[in-house]
């Protein structure tokens, strides 16, 4: 779905580093900054890094994100509210995988410690 984002917005590739100051952030995702501080009051789940002085570091997968909010509000017409939600919905549908497999492996341990005490 990322790769599809980037190529409806035209935007470049993240480069192979750990940390983005919020100027490349900004160029990596074609949003200006202040948009950039706005959106993080705005989603819960876009929470950079912040060193000493207040500076803001994005790691890669906080870039994926902007990206996907970006296309969420202007090329898919979500509301802020709407996108939200959407990530909201996406958050918790992980959460569910997760949580089913860690199921899963907890059902085959108790199977395994069963088989054991017979």
């Amino acid at each position: 779905m990322l790769d599809q984002i980037d190529r409806d917005l035209k935007l470049p590739p993240i480069p192979a580093k750990r940390l983005f100051t919020i100027g490349e952030a900004s160029t990596l995702c074609q949003v200006e900054q202040h948009v950039l501080r706005y959106w993080e009051k705005e989603f819960p789940q876009l929470n950079p890094t912040k060193r000493r002085g207040g500076r803001r570091y994005y790691q890669p997968q906080d870039i994926m994100l902007i990206r996907q909010i970006r296309h969420l509000l202007q090329v898919e017409g979500y509301t802020l509210a709407g996108a939200r939600q959407r990530l909201e919905g996406e958050d918790s549908r992980q959460d569910q995988s997760h949580l089913k497999q860690f199921v899963r492996q907890m059902r085959v341990e108790l199977e395994e410690l069963h088989r054991l005490l017979r």
